[in-house]
């Protein structure tokens, strides 16, 4: 239970008088919060040299109830301020929620002599994970009723759940505060009983095919690394697992899973530039992981298996990857086969196998392209999907014996939608299609693709949609996202709660910035390291282009991001501060040059590749030419929603408060700056389905007010 004391400090105290007056009287009676004086002593941080004093230092001690109460003040003073918006927000509420339909169900997925299937029942925010055996007109299995599984929890998740080969075990994590700690459960499906408990561990969990084997991973405690494997046997005490594997080097995680054919468990250690493979026989638990190909620095590969081979997408000699084979008994390099060869304009993304096909995702000119190569050499084909973007990928694929291939699909326009593609005869059923109720139709409605000019010439992709017009009215306001990191590709999907702004006279535009992978693998490397100013300016260059060519209006263009795309966002402020009106930076990773020093915080080591090692002096300073914490000036700024979740474990909530406190404490303006922070949830927001709608209202209610003038 969090700790809600009051710190006994004038502007704690005056807070709380004008917490229900109007926003106006909340700011005139000076009741913006203010760090306890007695906790502000500068901290100094010195390297190569260079000394930061840090004045917000201590906000890390996340125990401390004084930090607490700051953290609860911050919060009473958002409500008063967007009080005047809580008709604006349950409105946007009703809409979002109204759009969904209550008594939704996935389509169902095969595996083994079962159909699973999830689904929601009205008004219940968590899920039933059901089986049906056979068909769909057996009766109906319920193997877990979240719903029923999380009163008295403020947060609660069910992470993966696997079944038992044999189909009557059940393995799933539970995590109960949003920091990605699960405790696995073990339950007997035919007398409805868990039978074992593990506390404390991730929900990656495989079932080896003797149907009585879990493995699973084990996080670091500190840095929250995933860096052990360990094996299980169903009715033995959890306390006598064995070790199978760990992952010494602090840059490395580690991950096990099983091939589609079910002949063997692989467990992957991953790092930002390298990867290497064990493979274990399925049926074989107790034997030893032997490994595909030694890692190699810079070499990233990716396993599965097919018959008598290990296929390896390797970017060895190929940034953009290909495609080789090996036997599983000589799987080294010496052996390697090509299967698909490296191509300039064209990123291998990632394959699937099955008895008879190999499906091979591709990103070309900035668009998931699904290929369709029959093992017996005739027929190779392209699916079709007929417009100018969406997002496309391979899902709920199962079974390995099958000719049918599971694809999601949505765009800008058109709702999340399942089909069926029969790879034998080109044939696409359509399976579902989200239902948006509320009167949507996706004819109101336009996408585009536009092309940005970034400082150094390169043409910047940007996916747009907006509502059509009868007459052209001009420039609109328009919410501009943007990602950049980890090459995660941001592709032009259907989101229904944006609607709510589309229908309000607002255009939505995704950036698809350099640090993601749209174009390619040299989309990804021109966008780190010591090229990742390149994101940054990417990003001011889109927002640009859509005010000089009439899509936003000067005054109206608004921007969004989250996590790392809440660094986006971050340094964009501080680079080119009058070009937004207004900013939504969730859970941003805001303090690089800090956190990247610290190799105790979650992800620091495995991440300095990906942004770089600040105890080399190049990095050091490149990244703080940008970190937003550090760049935080004397300007004006634009009004500024953060957001932040006290238990998150991949930005730790004490960036976006620290940036907060420093903003207020030197920006010029008198804009709205607005922290919220979740004393529940983590790094994924507040869990059930209707409360992430809350959030996500409240978000827009905070453009539209100041779209409206109230915040101007």
């Amino acid at each position: 239970m969090r700790n809600t004391r009051t710190i006994t400090i004038p502007s704690i105290l005056l807070l709380a008088l004008c917490a229900c007056r109007a926003p106006d009287a909340a700011e005139e009676a000076g009741s913006i919060p203010r760090p306890p004086v007695a906790k502000v002593v500068p901290e100094r941080l010195e390297t190569h040299g260079d000394v930061r004093v840090d004045d917000y230092h201590w906000l890390r001690q996340r125990e401390d109830p004084e930090v607490i109460a700051y953290l609860e003040a911050e919060n009473a003073y958002t409500r008063a301020l967007m009080a005047p918006t809580e008709g604006l927000q349950e409105e946007l509420y009703q809409e979002m929620v109204g759009r969904v339909r209550q008594d939704d169900s996935t389509v169902p997925w095969a595996l083994g002599d079962y159909l699973y299937y999830t689904r929601y029942e009205e008004g219940k925010q968590y899920p039933l994970h059901c089986r049906r055996e056979g068909s769909m007109d057996a009766p109906e299995e319920v193997l877990l009723d979240v719903e029923a599984m999380a009163p008295g929890q403020g947060y609660f998740s069910v992470g993966r759940w696997e079944v038992s080969p044999g189909g009557g075990l059940l393995a799933y994590g539970v995590d109960t505060r949003g920091r990605r700690f699960y405790t696995i459960e073990i339950k007997d499906l035919e007398r409805g009983r868990v039978l074992e408990r593990i506390p404390g561990v991730t929900s990656n969990i495989v079932w080896a095919e003797d149907d009585r084997t879990l493995f699973y991973a084990r996080q670091d405690p500190e840095t929250l690394r995933s860096w052990q494997i360990w094996r299980h046997q169903v009715g033995t005490d959890p306390a006598r697992d064995a070790l199978v594997y760990q992952e010494d080097d602090e840059t490395f995680g580690c991950r096990i899973r099983k091939t589609r054919s079910r002949e063997y468990l692989l467990i992957a250690s991953t790092q930002t530039l390298t990867t290497e493979y064990r493979a274990l026989e399925a049926d074989d638990p107790t034997g030893e992981f032997r490994v595909i190909e030694p890692r190699e620095r810079g070499h990233e590969y990716h396993a599965d298996h097919h018959g008598e081979h290990f296929y390896l997408r390797t970017n060895l000699d190929a940034p953009n990857s290909r495609l080789v084979r090996a036997p599983v008994d000589r799987p080294g390099r010496d052996h390697w086969e090509a299967v698909l060869p490296h191509r300039e304009d064209v990123l291998l993304q990632g394959i699937e196998l099955f008895r008879d096909y190999l499906v091979v995702r591709e990103r070309r000119d900035g668009l998931v392209r699904l290929r369709i190569r029959p093992f017996s050499g005739e027929g190779e084909h392209e699916v079709d999907f007929g417009e100018p973007a969406y997002s496309a990928r391979p899902r709920s694929n199962r079974e390995f014996d099958t000719a049918v291939l599971r694809i999601g699909y949505s765009s800008l326009t058109t709702p999340d939608s399942v089909y069926d593609y029969d790879m034998r005869t080109r044939e696409m059923t359509p399976r579902k299609r989200q239902e948006v109720r509320g009167g949507f139709d996706p004819l109101h409605y336009r996408a585009e693709r536009l092309w940005a000019p970034a400082p150094d010439g390169t043409r910047v992709p940007i996916s747009l949609v907006g509502r059509r017009r009868a007459e052209p009215d001009g420039p609109r306001p328009l919410l501009l996202y943007g990602y950049g990191s980890y090459g995660a590709s941001m592709d032009a999907r259907f989101r229904a709660n944006v609607l709510s702004l589309l229908d309000r006279g607002f255009c939505f535009a995704i950036a698809h910035v350099r640090g993601g992978q749209e174009m390619g693998r040299h989309w990804y490397e021109d966008g780190k390291l010591l090229r990742k100013l390149n994101t940054f300016t990417d990003f001011i260059a889109c927002g640009e282009h859509l005010v000089e060519q009439g899509y936003a209006r000067p005054d109206g263009l608004y921007a969004m991001g989250g996590s790392a795309g809440g660094l986006l966002v971050g340094a964009a402020v501080n680079m080119a501060p009058e070009l937004f009106a207004g900013v939504i930076a969730e859970v941003p990773f805001v303090d690089v040059v800090t956190t990247m020093l610290d190799a105790s915080i979650p992800l620091t080591t495995s991440e300095w590749d990906e942004w770089g090692d600040p105890r080399d002096p190049t990095y050091y300073h490149y990244m703080l030419s940008y970190s937003p914490y550090d760049r935080v000036e004397a300007q004006a700024y634009p009004h500024l929603l953060v957001t932040a979740g006290l238990h998150d474990s991949q930005v730790q909530y004490w960036e976006p408060a620290k940036w907060v406190a420093r903003l207020r404490a030197t920006k010029t303006d008198d804009h709205r700056l607005l922290f919220k922070c979740d004393m529940e949830a983590g790094h994924g927001g507040v869990s059930g389905r209707y409360r992430q709608y809350r959030d996500q209202a409240f978000q827009y209610a905070f453009l539209l007010d100041l779209e409206a003038g109230a915040g101007r």
